[in-house]
């Protein structure tokens, strides 16, 4: 699988950890940077391109990397297209799969080791949407969304599908 990864100064060091992590277990790694550790960069651009890559990749999936993961998780997302999870746990990283479809994980290179982050991308990456109707009905409701501004009408009933 094609894996595009991006970070800034504070997830440099764990993304080329995975780069080498991922390349060695037969993924096909698009590094898009930074090239090399600069403590004043910034994280949108990379996470953006990021968003980029995989949605004009559709087999491919994303990581994002940063101190925290929530800014890089939020810029990606600003990409029509991108579903990205931040995850925390090998339950949030399958589940981000599962029951939304993410194609692009955001770690905190600050709250996980190594190892641990590792594992988080590879449940992840090894992790299918389940394809269930009420999944699928609502990523709909979010790509709607996204192509029109327009917010779904809110259920009148508590018997409203979930």
């Amino acid at each position: 699988m094609r894996v595009y990864l991006g970070s800034d100064h504070a997830g440099f060091e764990l993304k080329m950890h995975l780069v080498g992590e991922l390349a060695a277990a037969g993924h096909e790694v698009v590094d898009i940077g930074p090239p090399s550790y600069d403590g004043e960069d910034d994280y949108p651009a990379y996470c953006l391109a990021t968003g980029a890559g995989v949605v004009g990749d559709p087999d491919s999936l994303g990581v994002v990397i940063g101190g925290s993961g929530n800014g890089e998780q939020i810029a990606a997302n600003k990409i029509p297209g991108v579903r990205a999870a931040l995850a925390w746990s090998i339950e949030t990283a399958t589940l981000a799969r599962q029951h939304n479809d993410a194609n692009i994980i955001s770690i905190g290179a600050r709250m996980h080791t190594a190892g641990e982050a590792t594992a988080l991308v590879s449940a992840f990456l090894a992790t299918e949407f389940s394809g269930e109707q009420r999944h699928v009905r609502r990523i709909s409701q979010v790509s709607e969304y996204e192509r029109t501004h327009r917010v779904p009408e809110l259920p009148t009933s508590p018997s409203a599908p979930l």
